[in-house]
Parts: structure tokens; C-alpha cells; sequence
């Protein structure tokens, strides 16, 4: 019977990778990959043999009528990301959309995702929380920073190294200086690291020490009066 499988791969420590992961790779008939060059360097350590094809942002739209035919065809269909959980701040989304709307199964592995282990390690409340992943480059960032400076809840966004000083500046001109906040680097690699502190300090810490590598930034949500009492006595 066919079926689309998600499949989560570690996002930096190859030991995340699950035991029912690989085997659903080794038995799909065609594997999606968002950079196959990437993933190659996976299947080849886990001795997966399973045939790939690029499946990325770029040709995505292209292809999902192609692959709901070969699903409808019966084939089994696993699909990754270069690292994480496909379809957050990744290509999936398009292909389980249109298995849903076609009546085909979709099974998502659990798995490795960054930002679970980046809240929790903060410190930071996360009963509730939201996730924003990459904010707008230009258009809507502003207009979004503004809706988000009242939001309560512990927020997450995905963070580029090269622009995470611009993007601390602007948690301290939008968000106040004093929030606190969470910066998680290189989760579950070799220099995994995580600065906490106020909006202000994780800023000057960084314009001292430009970062590297996959970040999360973790952001406390804003206090209301009555809760700001509540801590202070």
C-alpha cells in the first residue's frame, strides 16, 4: 500500500538517527532529498541503498503532480530534509498537502527537530510557546516584529549566524532591553553552546564573539503587569 513517509535526521550528532528511521529508508522505493550530496553522506553510513531524487524549494511545486501519481501507482515515498524534521522551515508542506488531499497516507516519523531541545534548555517558559522560524527579510518584518512585541508566550525563530547581531539588536529595540532570552548554537554537535541572559548582554556577548553554525533563538515572552507583580513579591 503506498504511503509518503517524514522523515526526521539528526541534525548534527549521526547516533539521533532512529533504528525505525533507517529501516523505513531501506524499504521506501524512493527516497526525497533536499540536497542529495548531504544526505548522501547519511544513506552511505547507515549502508542505505535506496534510490534518491532532489526534492527542494526550487522544483518542489514542479514535482508533486509526478510523485502523486507515483504514490497513487503504489509506490512508497520517504522523505528528508538536509537535516530536521522535513516541512518545518523546510520543503514538505507541498507533497503531504497533496497526499491529504488525494487520500494517501502520510506517516510522520518522530524525530529530531532544533527547536525542542532549544526551548527546553532555555530556561524559558514553554507550556506555551509558538514557533516563528525565519522571520521576513524586508517586507513584513517590521510589521511583524510589532505584533510580536505583545505576544506572551516563549517565541522561537531560526536565526542565520551571519545575522543574528541584527537580529538581537532588533529583540532589543523592539522586544526591550532587559527580555531574556536564549541563543542555542550548533545543538548536538561537537561545539554546541547556549547563552542565556538578557536581550542587551547575549548582544554584546555576540558582537564580541561572532557566531558559527545552526542557531535558535529563544525569546521569554512579554510580562503583563499583573504577572510582573506577581514575581516581585
Amino acid at each position: 500500500m503506498s504511503k509518503l513517509y517524514i522523515v526526521p535526521t539528526p541534525i548534527g550528532n549521526l547516533e539521533d538517527m532512529t533504528f525505525r528511521a533507517i529501516r523505513v529508508l531501506k524499504e521506501a522505493d524512493l527516497i526525497l532529498a533536499e540536497d542529495t550530496r548531504t544526505s548522501g553522506k547519511l544513506l552511505k553510513h547507515y549502508e542505505i541503498s535506496t534510490h534518491m531524487h532532489s526534492h527542494h524549494m526550487h522544483n518542489e511545486h514542479k514535482t508533486v503532480e509526478n510523485l502523486i501519481a507515483r504514490l497513487k501507482g503504489g509506490e512508497t515515498i520517504a522523505l528528508i530534509s538536509d537535516a530536521g524534521t522535513p516541512a518545518i522551515s523546510d520543503p514538505g508542506f507541498l507533497l503531504t498537502r497533496a497526499c491529504v488531499e488525494n487520500n494517501i497516507e502520510v506517516d510522520c516519523l518522530p524525530g529530531a527537530t532544533a527547536f525542542v531541545p532549544a526551548l527546553v534548555n532555555s530556561g524559558l517558559p514553554n507550556d506555551r510557546f509558538i514557533f516563528e522560524g525565519f522571520l521576513p527579510e524586508k517586507k513584513g518584518r517590521q510589521t511583524r516584529y510589532l505584533t510580536l512585541a505583545e505576544e506572551t508566550r516563549t517565541m522561537i525563530f531560526y536565526v542565520s549566524p551571519h545575522k543574528l547581531v541584527k537580529t538581537l539588536a532588533e529583540f532589543v529595540q523592539y522586544f526591550g532591553a532587559e527580555r531574556q532570552i536564549s541563543i542555542s548554537r550548533e545543538l548536538s554537535k561537537l561545539h554546541e553552546e547556549t547563552i542565556r541572559g538578557t536581550a542587551d548582554e547575549v548582544l554584546k556577548h555576540y558582537e564580541a564573539k561572532p557566531p558559527k553554525g545552526e542557531i535558535v533563538a529563544v525569546v521569554g515572552g512579554k510580562i503583563l503587569v499583573k504577572e510582573k507583580r506577581k514575581e516581585d513579591e
